[in-house]
């Protein structure tokens, strides 16, 4: 239609539901037409206060920044511009730039007035949703708005203050507005801050940072880590030396939370764009060397790899185009820092080597803490996407030819790995290997084409060029053909996604590999995954292939034999095969090119050509190279292409054929959307058939449609009525012309015929089957409603004949097909009234008028070039939908009337519900008219309100800002949902003009209907309130009466549309390139536009007085008697509340008044529906908003908990989670606002009044609402007192959310509850009053603390007496050295450092403390005083005495069996009171009662109340006084240190570490000297035989260690002490001084670099993988090598074979306990140079002691980790050499077979850091080892070298082969087997020979065994398999048995692939190799 000039006349709408009085405005129509309203009539008119003089057309005198006409560029919105013309291709003009301008600027212009009257929730939450939505419609902003938006957005969504949930919106506004990169480049359009987001991110993980009691405040982690997914990279990279400054200080492995947040942090916060090259600025490599130095400090831990690997991929991605940034082979890393990071994505592969345990220990991810709220949301962020990106983002041309480069290394681990691909050879390492494959496939093709377009301005030098492109993809080539196959859903999308990017990049190598193996398959030779696998891999990469020459000549043949995949057999298979015709229809055009050109007639020719090239395929192995640009010259392969055409024809009508067979074959589909695989292909095949239909040629058309129109005609194939309904749709939408010509005639025939000769639907028939005597009538019923849908005006011809049918079967039938019938007419109506586009060609209009030719084959088109041909409804059409539609309504209308009247002409009594069905079935006929006409309906006329007249009950005047129902009430926080307030609409092509006699009537028909669905209403209620089948009926309709308007709501069109439209273009999307689609899928892009702006226009209505009644009409169903009307009524509301503006509060008050009426005469039902009706909807929201009705609700609510009604009371339980438990909670009252970032969008008119107004109304708002609450909290602690305990505990709730605010505290009877309820009886009860109790105190300190104000609270200016900050002297040479001998000395130092990271790693500026000597607190306020007093009157004797004798009873279950902080946590604020002397017990009492709780201490009970009370006591006086502390300390500690002395028990333990724990736990160890005096002096007592008392003490100790950290100072004597007591007796002490010593010896390392830079530079100039750390001491080595040799000494005196503990195995196993605890963790490293010449032997001797396998097995384990412990590059030498030393020289053959075990782990970890001279040595011992004497060893050393040679590069590997071969085959051939005399004993020498036999036979077997999978095999197998057969395979014993085994795993590897690999076999190795294994076995 575009392309016929100027479109038919226009008729314009304003779609508003406004009422303002009526102005003259300005007009901005376009082409002259003044009819209607402009659409800036809102905007132009926006009224203040309803002054008529400022009605001044803003159109032409835009503020803010815009241009004036619309002339801002395209580039100052956008860098790059937009790829579709959206609003060129709409068939109806759209708004000018100054009309889309000024709505922006009134939108701004609200949002500035709503920000600065702190009116957040409703006001600006709402306008940033007015500016989404105008950004949806893609309309664009300057870039300088753009900026000022995004700055205002940040300031606010991080606003210390807002209310949580309105955060949350402004964040997701920020996210939107920065989500494109080609909006705002980052560091030249836009900086922003990041201390702000540091600042929350510190409030998360780092809480004793910042503020005291903020936490509660604090964002959830989701939110911070989205915020910085965004923001990151708009940070400052010249701040990246402070970002460092600030944050690397609080890293820290002695508490290694520390290094989880540090790195997190800067993960989440570093920016990662290379800082301009000025001095000064950090470069990456100049702190690259820190990071691998931080990451080096951290082993083992899987979350430290995958942080890295985040960090450095974005890099690589961000330095990638900046010049000054070195770049490399190895991108802009180093040669070792590339190698580290390929060998750390071997270990996070987690592929298995061998016997070898994982290379990451889980403890220590488990001791992240905090810092797990840091890490990346795997979904969003998958690990192989950074792997992926990092790889490709590194590669250059300069990879090409180097060594060592990036590129090789990625060659050289796709080639180590490849067997893992293999679908036989599946685990957990599979998904993660896809998702490389597939990630780094799809980043190298985004590269190559946005570099290609330009868009990415990579430099020259850096470009990836052709020689590249081809080398990547080679190396993925046979690791994805490999994955195609697999059988698992998740890796298989991966590699189709992989396959799909490959062939783009390189065709010709990748799709004739593709075809050999893809053609055996559908030829059905194979099993039946890899058939599907090959119509999916043939689906993904069909586009390509009819692009590329000579591969197209193959589309034609694949197609043929997809055919028999279509298989009523096979659900999933037909669908793949559907899915790749549809990929091909919209490819190619389905057109016989032979016909103009006489030398081809047929398809011989083609056919010929194919059957060639399959034979050559197949003879070529799948190793194919065909490149067809080179062999076939283009006018041949054109004669093949045109052909191949020939065979078109056929080809359509057998598809037809088996596609008809299909449906014959179907079974009945049991429900809708049941999801089931017939469901499936019957939604595929309208999907596959469309582009089909649409891209045949007329021959092939008429074809097609005669075979259909003759199945159709006749026969009936009742289940599959749908799918052939939706054929015939698609058969109709390619040529409307023709179809219809054919169909209609003959469906209309068909329907009388069957009505007047059948007597099809003449009666009424129950249930839900259609008859079998209607099944034709509905069978041509469906047909005819699918061909006239979506089709255009070609139906206006058979206007008559439709509407006469349509009468006529309304008047005749009855029963189920009326049903079809309303369906028929609804489809009718939508096709008149809707626009659409009506235009599936392949090609645009011009081409196909001048013919198509071969090289229209996969040609795509630009967006820029399309036209489209529109059905814009002409006049006609609407009079005709009109005409029907009135004619419906009134038949309906009146048979409905007649059903309810006096006398119905259908009884209503009687058994069989006819009159039922009668009234359901006329009301879903009006129920789809309605819906079918609803685009014409006018929103603005439905609401009730005409051209001029103002609503009268104010429900909205959009004059003033504060649109609320009720202005006047302020305790309705605006009742505000999702949809309501104004909106701006824009152009959709609204049909009608106002007020012409059509418009009027239209909308008088729709009232009519709507009263006498009210009718109904009453009268099913009075009179047959039991009929479910009608309420359900007349729900729906009330439903769609309400809803569509304007749009036809209820069918949620555009959600359909457009998961439709992803769906299909999943084939032809291609990362880089934009909207690369076929043209059918660029033509329903638009389509989808119209719609959005359709939908965004019909959004939310004003009510008319029809529309109330209705509503209250539902609310009063949506609590009815029955279950079934009460669901359908709730659904129906909810759908009517979110059209309708306002109309929550309408229905909330009769809702209530019901739920109230019900729970006093306890009426289940009508209580069950209240609560869904107001808990569990949308009315919930609304209502917690709105203080009029909240307070009755919560009380309502918390009545119904003593309902006796099981159903009731889950429910009634379930409701608290959806919302319930915020009631209440406290408002905004304070915001910190940035205003001078708001001031950017300050508009040019004076809003201060509005601003002042609004501000005012919002402060009284608040004011009224929080004295709301407060009496509810009252109300509710009344009627808490003297109730059932399941309303008191529900009270409780709402009183603490209601009642407890830092301004006011809490009232008195509050504070009476709390602390009388924490004594309560009832234990659940006293739980939650005790949680109240403590939120009292915690109120009543933090307002303390913030100076009596809670503003200063959300300012954060807290008054802190003790805390100070010290600042570091970083000049000083002896700081760290003096900062930790105060640890060690004994005096009262100046300050307590509580922290572990202060100056571990590097000294900050300065850093937190404590005063040692404290000064007391006592700025307390007359309110705070008061309630202390309060508080304190309560806390007697008595008090303490119940609570102490709750704490000690048995706990319910064993779960609560633990000491509980809660009970801790209230203590130690009543201790505070006692101590005070503010309580009415005093100290003494507590003396007693504790004496009293703990008596005798033979209870496990009474010692875990005591140890809370002690904790409690001892924490409660830490920052009181010295005096005040020491007296309590004085009194505790003994009975602490006394029950660790004795009173420790197993049972007991648990309590008494946690107290321990609690109090030392995170501070000074000089804060409880007393008790760390106590735990240090411990000696073991060897003469002791109390083995727990021992082990518990040394527990303790090992405890108090790790949380003193590396403060800990007197480690010496206990080291003495335990180190020469390693032989202890006891197992339980053994294990715990290992512990304590590896605790010992891991907080010993520390840094302390003087501050960030030096860290930075001396890294640097170590290495530029930074310092090695963890280097031991010399004292260390010491100590170590003289345990070791005592163990040695130990060896020699144990006896061989002795039975008993000796000191040598109880000494061995203290020290594997400690070398376990150490290698398992993350210093594992400090022990690396001990590996070859202390450890290894004396562990492999220690494996030897049989009699011990407990020794064994723990030896074992240390002796697996070695191999796991990384190593740096180069100094992994002397460990192999001692494991080759081994494995030759020990006496022992069970050593030598384990250092196998270690040789093949330490050879596959390690493959990009070894040695070459290390590695010929290590294959050199293996293949050595293969003639060990031991039968065992000799096994173990064939698979470890099999292992090997699969896990090296090719290059490498080659080598190896080829001088292994020889050397086995020589040696096989040298030792025949010796004969055998009769009667001479066997000598010697024979048995060397025979073992160097052996030996040849294992190794050729691991040759073989080394490429399990590899097919073909390679050229040199087959003739060692045969050679091994003929003459080793009858050898006798071992050598025969070995033959035999490695003949049969070859065989059984192979058994997928046999029929291809036997070809590479002569026959006469075949038959040697069947002489061996009988015949069947390799048939």
């Amino acid at each position: 239609m575009a392309g016929s000039g100027r479109p038919r006349k226009r008729l314009k709408r304003s779609a508003d539901s406004i009422s303002t009085p009526k102005i003259p405005l300005c007009e901005m129509e376009e082409g002259g037409l003044s009819n209607g309203r402009s659409h800036a009539h809102f905007l132009q008119n926006v009224l203040q206060n309803g002054a008529p003089n400022e009605a001044i057309s803003r159109a032409t005198s835009p503020g803010l920044s815009f241009e004036v006409n619309g002339g801002d560029s395209e580039q100052d919105k956008r860098y790059r511009p937009r790829t579709y013309p959206y609003f060129k291709l709409l068939p109806y003009n759209v708004e000018e730039d100054a009309e889309r301008n000024a709505a922006l600027e009134e939108i701004l212009k609200q949002l500035y007035i709503a920000i600065k009257a702190e009116d957040i929730s409703p006001g600006a939450v709402h306008w940033t949703r007015e500016l989404r939505g105008w950004l949806n419609l893609k309309f664009e902003i300057t870039r300088t708005l753009r900026v000022k938006l995004v700055k205002l957005y940040y300031m606010l969504s991080l606003a210390p203050g807002m209310d949580y949930t309105a955060a949350e919106r402004f964040e997701s506004m920020f996210r939107t507005l920065t989500k494109r990169k080609h909006y705002l480049k980052p560091g030249e359009d836009l900086i922003l801050d990041w201390r702000p987001l540091w600042k929350e991110i510190k409030a998360m993980v780092l809480p004793y940072e910042i503020a005291t009691h903020q936490a509660g405040r604090k964002r959830s982690h989701k939110n911070i880590a989205s915020m910085c997914t965004y923001a990151y990279q708009y940070f400052d990279p010249r701040e990246r030396q402070a970002m460092l400054d600030e944050i690397m200080p609080y890293f820290s492995t002695s508490e290694i939370t520390g290094a989880f947040i540090v790195m997190g942090a800067l993960n989440m916060l570093m920016p990662t764009h290379p800082a301009p090259d000025e001095p000064g600025q950090l470069q990456p490599q100049d702190y690259l060397p820190t990071f691998f130095h931080l990451w080096s400090l951290v082993n083992r831990s899987k979350a430290f790899d995958v942080i890295f690997f985040d960090i450095f991929s974005r890099l690589a991605r961000d330095s990638l185009t900046s010049e000054h940034v070195k770049f490399s082979e190895y991108g802009i890393f180093t040669k070792d820092q590339s190698d580290l990071i390929f060998t750390a994505l071997l270990r996070l592969t987690e592929i298995p080597v061998g016997q070898a345990t994982s290379p990451y220990c889980q403890m220590i991810d488990l001791g992240a803490g905090l810092g797990m709220y840091l890490e990346r949301d795997k979904k969003k962020n998958p690990l192989g996407y950074s792997i992926a990106r990092w790889i490709v983002m590194s590669l250059s041309p300069s990879c090409i030819d180097k060594p060592g480069s990036i590129l090789s290394n990625l060659e050289g681990m796709m080639e180590s790995i490849d067997t893992f691909f293999h679908p036989s050879n599946q685990g957990a390492w599979t998904d993660m290997l896809a998702q490389i494959v597939f990630h780094l496939v799809d980043f190298f093709v985004m590269r190559w084409n946005r570099e290609q377009s330009g868009e990415l301005d990579t430099p020259l030098e850096r470009r990836i060029n052709d020689e590249l492109k081809k080398r990547f993809v080679l190396s993925l080539k046979e690791v994805m053909f490999m994955g195609l196959f697999s059988k698992k859903a998740k890796p298989l999308n991966y590699f189709f996604g992989s396959i799909q990017g490959l062939a783009y990049l390189e065709p010709h190598l990748i799709l004739p590999g593709a075809l050999q193996r893809f053609y055996p398959s559908l030829q059905g030779l194979v099993e039946v995954h890899r058939t599907q696998s090959s119509l999916c891999g043939l689906q993904m990469t069909a586009s390509v292939m009819s692009k590329h020459k000579g591969l197209r000549c193959h589309v034609t043949a694949l197609l043929a034999l997809a055919l028999p995949g279509i298989d009523a057999n096979d659900l999933s298979k037909t669908q793949h095969t559907l899915n790749f015709i549809q990929s091909v229809a919209y490819s190619i055009p389905f057109v016989d090119l032979t016909k103009e050109h006489d030398d081809v007639h047929d398809t011989t020719l083609a056919i010929q050509w194919v059957q060639g090239e399959m034979e050559r395929l197949e003879r070529e192995g799948p190793n194919v190279e065909i490149d067809y640009r080179t062999e076939l010259s283009d006018e041949d392969e054109a004669k093949i292409l045109r052909s191949s055409t020939a065979g078109f024809g056929e080809f359509v009508m057998s598809l037809l054929g088996k596609v008809f067979t299909l449906l014959e074959n179907l079974p009945e589909a049991s429900r809708v959307r049941s999801g089931s695989p017939e469901e499936a292909v019957i939604n595929t095949l309208p999907a596959a058939l469309t582009p089909l239909f649409a891209a045949l040629s007329p021959e092939n058309f008429d074809m097609a449609l005669e075979k259909v129109a003759a199945f159709v005609g006749g026969h009936v194939v009742h289940q599959a009525r749908d799918a052939m309904a939706f054929i015939c749709n698609a058969l109709c939408k390619a040529n409307p012309e023709k179809t219809l010509k054919i169909f209609v005639p003959m469906l209309v025939v068909g329907i009388r015929n069957e009505i007047d000769y059948n007597e099809a639907a003449s009666d009424r028939s129950a249930g839900t089957d259609v008859l079998p005597r209607d099944r034709a009538l509905v069978w041509h019923i469906s047909m005819l409603s699918m061909i006239i849908v979506h089709v255009g005006d070609s139906l206006m011809p058979y206007k008559k004949d439709l509407f006469d049918i349509a009468l006529y079967m309304q008047e005749k039938c009855r029963g189920i097909p009326t049903i079809h019938v309303s369906n028929y007419i609804h489809h009718l109506l939508l096709n008149l009234t809707l626009i659409y586009p009506v235009d599936g060609a392949l090609y645009e209009p011009d081409v196909l008028a001048r013919g198509l030719g071969v090289s229209d084959w996969g040609r795509s088109l630009k967006p820029d070039d399309l036209t489209i041909n529109w059905h814009f409804p002409s006049s006609d059409e609407i009079t005709f939908a009109v005409e029907l539609f009135e004619s419906q309504v009134k038949t309906a209308v009146e048979r409905l009337t007649d059903l309810i009247s006096e006398s119905p002409s259908i009884s209503r009594k009687g058994k069989n519900k006819e009159w039922s069905d009668e009234v359901s079935r006329n009301l879903s006929q009006l129920r789809l008219i309605i819906s079918g006409i609803a685009t014409l309906f006018d929103p603005k006329k439905a609401s009730g309100q005409d051209g001029d007249a103002q609503d009268h009950e104010g429900d909205n005047r959009i004059g003033e800002v504060d649109v609320m129902s009720e202005d006047d009430n302020p305790l309705a926080e605006a009742a505000e949902d999702a949809e309501t307030r104004p909106q701006f609409h824009y152009r959709a092509g609204y049909l009608l003009q106002e007020n012409t006699a059509t418009y009027v009537h239209l909308h008088q028909l729709r009232e009519d209907v709507g009263y006498l669905l009210s009718k109904i209403h009453t009268f099913l209620s009075e009179h047959q309130e039991d009929d479910v089948a009608c309420f359900t009926a007349l729900y729906s309709a009330y439903r769609t009466w309400i809803t569509d308007v304007g749009n036809e709501r209820s069918a949620h069109t555009l959600e359909r549309v457009t998961r439709l439209y992803a769906s299909d273009i999943r084939a032809f999307k291609i990362s880089g390139l934009r909207k690369a689609y076929p043209r059918p899928l660029l033509v329903r892009r638009a389509g989808i536009y119209h719609f959005q702006r359709a939908k965004h226009n019909s959004s939310a209505r004003h009510k008319s007085d029809l529309d109330k009644k209705l509503l209250l009409e539902l609310a009063a169903s949506s609590v009815s008697l029955y279950a079934e009307v009460r669901v359908n009524a709730q659904s129906a509301l909810e759908a009517a509340l979110k059209a309708l503006i306002g109309g929550r509060p309408l229905v909330i008050p009769p809702l209530l008044d019901t739920f109230r009426k019900a729970l006093e005469s306890d009426d289940f039902d009508r209580i069950k529906g209240s609560l869904y009706t107001l808990l569990f909807g949308s009315l919930t929201k609304t209502i917690s908003r709105d203080w009029r009705f909240a307070p009755e609700l919560v009380e309502l609510y918390i009545k119904s908990a003593s309902v006796d009604k099981p159903s009731i009371q889950k429910v009634s339980g379930q409701a608290l989670y959806g919302g319930l438990s915020e009631f209440g909670k406290s408002l905004e009252h304070y915001i910190v606002i940035d205003q001078s970032l708001v001031q950017t969008i300050e508009p040019k008119d004076d809003c201060t009044p509005k601003i002042t107004s609004r501000h005012d109304f919002i402060l009284e708002r608040r004011s009224k609402v929080e004295a709301k609450k407060a009496d509810l909290a009252l109300k509710l602690t009344e009627i808490s007192k003297n109730s059932h305990w399941k309303i008191a505990g529900r009270c409780a709730i709402f009183i603490l959310n209601c009642g407890l605010r830092i301004q006011t505290l809490a009232a008195s009877p509050l504070i009476d509850l709390a602390v009388r309820g924490s004594i309560d009886d009832h234990p659940g009860l006293r739980i939650s009053y005790a949680e109240a109790f403590i939120r009292i105190f915690n109120h009543v300190e933090t307002r303390a603390i913030y100076g009596h104000s809670a503003e200063k609270y959300i300012r954060e200016e807290e008054t802190q007496l003790n805390r100070i900050s010290v600042t570091v002297r970083s000049d000083d040479p002896d700081w760290t050295k003096d900062f930790l001998a105060g640890f060690a000395s004994p005096d009262l130092p100046e300050y307590y450092v509580d922290r572990d990271f202060p100056g571990w790693l590097a000294w900050g500026k300065s850093f937190k403390a404590l005063k040692a000597r404290p000064d007391d607190f006592t700025d307390y306020d007359d309110l705070e005083t008061a309630v202390r007093k309060q508080i304190g009157g309560l806390l007697t004797r008595e008090w303490y005495e119940k609570f102490f004798a709750y704490m000690k009873q048995e706990p319910r279950d064993s779960s609560a069996d633990r000491f509980r902080v809660h009970n801790a946590a209230l203590l130690i604020q009543t201790f505070d009171l006692t101590l005070s002397g503010l309580s009415g017990a005093n100290f003494e009492d507590i003396k007693e009662l504790i004496k009293v709780t703990f008596e005798d201490g033979t209870d496990k009970h009474q010692h875990r109340a005591t140890s809370e009370i002690i904790a409690a006591l001892l924490i409660s006086v830490m920052e009181r006084p010295l005096q005040i502390r020491n007296k309590v300390w004085a009194y505790a500690v003994p009975i602490l240190l006394d029950v660790f002395a004795d009173g420790l028990t197993p049972e007991n333990i648990t309590y008494w570490m946690t107290c321990l724990h609690m109090i030392i736990g995170g501070k000074d160890p000089r804060q409880s000297r007393e008790i760390f005096d106590k735990l240090v002096a411990f000696r073991l007592d060897m003469t002791s035989n109390a083995a727990f008392k021992e082990s518990s003490k040394v527990q303790l100790l090992e405890f108090a260690i790790q949380d003193a950290g590396w403060h800990f100072r007197s480690e010496k004597p206990i080291l003495q002490d335990f180190l020469a007591h390693i032989d202890h007796p006891y197992k339980a002490v053994r294990e715990a001084i290992g512990r304590t010593i590896a605790s010992i010896y891991r907080t010993r390392y520390f840094e302390a670099f003087k501050d960030v830079k030096t860290l930075l530079e001396e890294n640097k100039a170590a290495a530029s993988i930074g310092i090695k750390p963890y280097t031991p001491t010399e004292g260390f080595t010491a100590t170590l090598k003289d345990v070791f040799d005592r163990l040695e000494v130990w060896r020699g005196e144990r006896t061989p074979g002795q039975q008993t503990p000796s000191s040598y195995t109880s000494g061995s196993k203290t020290v594997l306990l400690w070398l376990d605890t150490t290698l398992q963790s993350y210093e594992c490293t400090q022990l690396l140079d001990y590996f070859p010449d202390v450890f290894m032997e004396q562990l492999l001797h220690m494996m030897d002691v049989k009699e011990d396998p407990e020794l064994q097995r723990l030896a074992y384990q240390v002796y697996r980790h070695l191999p796991n412990i990384p190593f740096r590059a180069g100094e992994d030498g002397d460990f192999i050499s001692a494991l080759i030393r081994i494995g030759k020289v020990s006496t022992s053959w069970h050593q030598r077979l384990r250092t196998l075990i270690n040789m093949q782990v330490i050879y596959f970890r390690r493959i990009f850091l070894i040695r070459p001279a290390q590695q010929q040595a290590l294959f050199d011992a293996v293949a050595d080892m293969l003639e060990d004497s031991q039968h065992e060893v000799r096994m173990g050393a064939s698979t470890t070298l099999a292992g090997m040679i699969r896990c090296s590069p090719i290059a490498l590997r080659n080598n190896i082969l080829s001088s292994l071969k020889t050397k086995f085959t020589e040696a096989l051939r040298k030792n025949p087997m010796p004969k055998k005399r009769p009667g001479t004993s066997t000598p010697i020498n024979n048995n060397q020979q025979v073992i160097r036999r052996h030996a040849a036979v294992l190794g050729l077997g691991a040759l073989v065994n080394a490429f399990p999978y590899a097919t073909p095999p390679p050229e040199w197998m087959p003739e060692i398999l045969a050679m091994l057969a003929s003459k080793a395979a009858s050898d006798a014993g071992a050598i025969g048995k070995t033959v035999k085994t490695i003949l049969a795993d070859f065989k059984k590897t192979r058994q997928d692939t046999w029929v291809t690999d036997q070809k590479y076999f002569t026959p006469e190795q075949l038959e040697d190799l069947e002489g061996v294994l009988w015949k069947s076995y390799f048939a």
